[in-house]
């Protein structure tokens, strides 16, 4: 079976150099000429391993010869590689910051809170309690704040608009599915370009936080549930889909997905995961589908 290995690189720094390209080359068995996505930025490696190669153990090798270069390294099979069904987190994937760490900011509790938010994220304490625990101490908070915070604090990640703008342009169907809350994501979803977006919602009373999230929490299961239903309403195959996140309530999304990436994640996600973007920014999603940078749109 035909396989290609994708080289990324941020495309703030390029590092997809020919040295690059050539010490990959000479680990992949059959590898062919590279095919260029974006000059120094990505590169696809046709080649054709030995039967019942391990794909993870290949990207790993192909690593290892690059000798610590800043380049991602993604290995799948050649065919099926564009996806038609996109679901990717929000907090720390499709923007920079956790919002609810920037609340947390406005209360003087980010210290507090952040921490609480690291040790869910790396899956040390299970997600729905922690999130109560910390919204129980936005109690009180003006909820105009969620305004200020979007404006001053929260920046879209790089490359986003280009990933769902160019997905959603070939036929893809894109949904930001976060364990965060509706105030932010329904910002962010327009902003970036996303079909539907999906959260949890916090509990206002006369324009103040309650301290409260409605119930169920959206976790980890819930990603995964909305992953399921959005596939199988637009009736595709597990194959067709594409996931992204890099906390610890990703990690059955991720798994679930016909190709599920850790986004600069947490090691535990990015351990787990079928593929891992440590270097690149979002534009990466698309390189390891095989656009090229000339097919980029935004939304």
């Amino acid at each position: 079976m035909a396989y290609v290995a994708t080289l990324i690189s941020n495309p703030s720094a390029p590092a997809v150099t020919r040295k690059a390209i050539h010490d990959a080359s000479a680990v992949l068995l059959n590898a062919q000429e590279p095919v260029v996505l974006h000059p120094e930025v990505a590169v696809d490696i046709h080649f054709k391993p030995e039967l019942g190669a391990d794909i993870r153990a290949l990207a790993q090798h192909v690593r290892e010869a690059l000798n610590g270069a800043p380049v991602d390294v993604v290995v799948q099979l050649e065919a099926g590689r564009r996806k038609r069904l996109f679901l990717a987190d929000m907090d720390s994937t499709m923007i920079g910051q956790e919002c609810i760490d920037e609340l947390a900011d406005w209360a003087g509790l980010k210290a507090h809170v952040s921490a609480i938010t690291e040790r869910a994220m790396r899956g040390e304490i299970e997600f729905e309690p922690a999130l109560r625990e910390r919204v129980s101490l936005l109690r009180d908070l003006p909820v105009s704040v969620v305004a200020d915070v979007l404006r001053e604090r929260i920046r879209l990640t790089p490359g986003g608009r280009e990933l769902v703008g160019t997905m959603r342009a070939n036929g893809a169907y894109a949904a930001l599915v976060s364990g965060g809350f509706t105030l932010f994501t329904q910002v962010i979803a327009e902003q970036v370009g996303f079909d539907e977006h999906r959260a949890n919602v916090l509990v206002v009373e006369k324009d103040v936080l309650a301290g409260k999230v409605a119930e169920p929490i959206l976790g980890r299961e819930a990603k995964y549930a909305t992953l399921v239903e959005l596939r199988d309403r637009m009736h595709l195959a597990p194959s067709e889909t594409l996931a992204v996140g890099d906390g610890a309530n990703d990690l059955a999304m991720l798994g679930e997905a016909g190709l599920g990436v850790a986004y600069h994640a947490k090691p535990q996600v990015a351990a787990a995961a079928h593929a891992r973007i440590d270097h690149g920014d979002l534009t990466a999603l698309l390189y390891l589908q095989g656009y090229t940078h000339d097919e980029f749109r935004v939304s």
